[in-house]
């Protein structure tokens, strides 16, 4: 990154947080409903709107429970940090996002369409934080001011920077509207540090395993425990209690997980009951580690 860029952005590399890894729920909202698609397969919103049957769509999963159920799901869990995602800006899947946070306030982070317009209304409804990345990136590139306008609206503390990502010539790059568009940025230790000083947390899909069921990608979840100084959560792949193993190992405990189309709740194989005990576990081994530190 460019001397200005790191001018504009406070760096933020001194300290990494440690902490245990932990699991990140998702209620990911298409056309009013949930769903579990691969994330590769989506449109741009305009060609969706040209081509009703979106072909090409590949859904793993839809049901007719509200998203206020699986809401309450994790409320009643004590899983906080989760992630509702818009996958679309239809009014449809508005509602059900906002019927989502009014659920669970203060304990679901949105995305999806956030811009300078709507974050307020978002975190009013209940969101814990607002996550963001087509909204700061145009043509490929950073918009550095539009960065700095979030922050100065809502606060470093209550946005998440989506840096999803595919990989290209051996390094991944930041790819944006609905994962389709490859942007400049490349993400590194350096990006990382850079963008540390603008948000809370990183969300970090692995667009290429995303949906799949296919096996996390280790490497990108190895670069991420390496070298976020700020919490940071990678979705992509995970099929069984051994892929989480094997973030929790890739990522030295510093990476969270999310899951989604392996989940019984959303179709799968995996018992959302087996990695809510993986996940408390993990609190409880962490909390054991303190004390004996202490």
């Amino acid at each position: 990154m460019s001397h200005h860029r790191r001018a504009l952005l406070t760096r933020n590399s001194d300290t990494k947080t440690i902490r245990a890894a932990s699991f990140r729920p998702c209620i990911d909202i298409h056309q009013g409903k949930v769903k579990q698609i691969v994330g590769s397969s989506l449109n741009d919103l305009a060609a969706q709107r040209e081509d009703l049957s979106q072909n090409g769509l590949v859904v793993n999963f839809e049901t007719d429970l509200r998203s206020s159920f699986f809401a309450k799901l994790y409320q009643n869990s004590s899983l906080k940090g989760g992630h509702v995602v818009m996958l679309g800006a239809d009014q449809a899947s508005k509602y059900a996002a906002y019927e989502a946070l009014m659920a669970y306030p203060g304990g679901l982070q949105i995305g999806g369409g956030v811009t300078l317009d709507n974050a307020i209304e978002y975190l009013n409804a209940g969101a814990s934080h607002v996550i963001v990345t087509s909204f700061v990136f145009r043509e490929g590139r950073l918009e550095e001011e539009r960065l700095r306008s979030l922050v100065d609206l809502v606060g470093k503390e209550r946005l998440v920077l989506d840096l999803s990502c595919r990989k290209r010539d051996g390094e991944y790059y930041v790819v944006t509207d609905r994962w389709q568009r490859f942007s400049e940025l490349v993400v590194n230790q350096q990006t990382l540090d850079d963008l540390a000083g603008s948000c809370a947390e990183f969300l970090v899909h692995g667009v290429d395993v995303e949906g799949m069921q296919l096996g996390v990608d280790e490497e990108l979840v190895h670069l991420l425990g390496q070298s976020s100084p700020i919490p940071v959560t990678y979705a992509g792949g995970v099929r069984s209690l051994d892929d989480l193993e094997r973030v929790k190992q890739a990522g030295n405990g510093r990476v969270d997980i999310t899951v989604g189309s392996a989940l019984d709740i959303f179709g799968g194989k995996l018992p959302y009951a087996e990695v809510l005990a993986w996940h408390k576990q993990q609190m409880a081994d962490n909390v054991h580690a303190d004390l004996v530190t202490a």
